[in-house]
């Protein structure tokens, strides 16, 4: 580095920790050794956030958040996503690339937050960054249902109907809560409007300063790992873990492969498969919404199915409430439960690697539950296919409501001294 080249760099420090920053969270933060295909998908998240970030400020150049039709009779905010689609130069692209986004978003997470299922990365020390991690979850729930209300087609506008209207279920309060979310006495432009606002403007700021609470939180205390071993515990003469290496070079360029594989499969369907046959984008959102013209089914975007699934299984009053009113009690319990994971597991070790058949087994049968809770909620309810929700639903729930007990009855290995690779 020259010396001027230098002179600035001081410059800078001496009123901003530019070098400390760079040494404290690249080249001088030791991570695990052992880091394996598991851990892409945190670097992959945070891509994919980008990605959303800068397509939507694009996105945000041409669209218009009006309920009111034009002169051809089309709703406005429907007009200028076509607009946006057939006369903004690479304006398809953008749309693609953000609509493909939201759920390569919920992909990666979803994988992101097995991962640390699998290896115990939510014991302790790390219980900050899980709850952060599941804020951040949450966060982005509200983004992808509010965004998925902005292009006004048919899907939109009934699917923010039904969920919106869920939370008058509510006891006392929930008529009234159900208005002030809506802005009105039914999903129009005031809805659209505020959900727009909070869709560009406030959540994501919430989800930009979780996401960064989530990154400090991790690098205080340091990566897990598939082993589950606190590399801190074991340090060399230098003060550096000997079964830890610096983030970068090495993990920033290993980061690199899972980004240009990431690429390459994102790349594939944004060209070829944008609508992710009917799964990323619905068939009935190329139609304008129409309040006098309910779709044969309303269900919401396949990330939400498992929980929409939870809501749909519960068909039962209690305490003489409706049972509107305790599925979605169930549904925001699914979520939530997730935040008490670290109090939950009282297994001696932290990754699957060194825990019994009894914990990979119960496991087995929660993702098997998960995946039939969503491919449930993506199809109309029959009273054959409300049994198997209500089934897979206890089984969701079980899975973490009985997990003090059976991972302390798990027969475990010991988990090794060192990271073994």
């Amino acid at each position: 580095m020259t010396t001027k080249a230098q002179a600035v760099i001081d410059w800078v420090d001496e009123r901003f920790p530019l070098t400390s920053s760079i040494k404290g969270h690249l080249t001088e933060y030791y991570a695990p050794k052992n880091f394996n295909f598991w851990y892409f998908f945190g670097s992959l998240a945070l891509l994919v956030l980008v990605i959303q970030i800068v397509t939507g400020i694009f996105l945000v150049m041409h669209y218009k958040p009006d309920a009111s039709l034009n002169a051809s009779g089309v709703p406005v905010a429907f007009a200028s996503v076509e607009y946006i689609m057939r006369d903004v130069p690479g304006g398809w692209l953008i749309r693609y690339m953000h609509s493909t986004g939201a759920s390569a978003f919920f992909i990666v997470v979803y994988l992101h937050m097995f991962r640390g299922l699998l290896y115990g990365s939510y014991r302790k020390p790390r219980e900050l960054i899980w709850i952060f991690g599941t804020l951040i979850f949450l966060a982005l729930m509200a983004e992808a249902f509010m965004g998925y209300l902005l292009p006004w087609g048919q899907m939109s506008f009934w699917g923010a109907q039904v969920i919106v209207n869920l939370f008058s279920a509510i006891p006392v309060i929930g008529p009234d809560l159900s208005v002030v979310i809506r802005g009105d006495f039914v999903v129009s432009d005031a809805t659209l409007n505020r959900f727009f606002s909070f869709h560009v403007i406030a959540v994501p700021l919430i989800l930009i300063g979780l996401v960064a609470a989530h990154i400090v939180a991790l690098h205080e205390v340091g990566s897990n790992n598939p082993d589950g071993v606190e590399i801190k515990k074991k340090k060399g003469p230098d003060g550096h873990p000997l079964d830890g290496i610096p983030f970068h070079p090495y993990y920033t360029v290993k980061d690199i492969v899972g980004v240009v594989g990431f690429l390459i499969v994102f790349s594939f369907i944004v060209f070829f498969a944008p609508e992710g046959g009917g799964y990323f984008l619905e068939f009935n959102n190329f139609i304008p919404a129409d309040p006098l013209k309910t779709p044969p089914h309303i269900a919401p975007v396949w990330y939400f199915t498992p929980f929409y699934s939870i809501l749909r299984a519960v068909t039962y009053p209690l305490l003489g409430i409706d049972a509107k009113f305790w599925g979605v009690v169930a549904m925001g319990a699914a979520v939530v439960i997730i935040a008490f994971l670290p109090w939950l597991d009282r297994s001696p070790v932290k990754s699957i690697r060194y825990k019994g058949g009894l914990f990979k087994a119960i496991l087995a049968i929660f993702i098997v539950a998960f995946f039939i809770l969503g491919y449930l909620g993506v199809l109309p309810p029959t009273p054959g296919r409300t049994l198997v929700s209500q089934i897979c639903s206890v089984i969701y729930f079980g899975f973490f409501l009985l997990m003090p007990w059976y991972s302390k009855m798990d027969k475990c290995k010991p988990e090794p001294d060192r990271v073994t690779g």
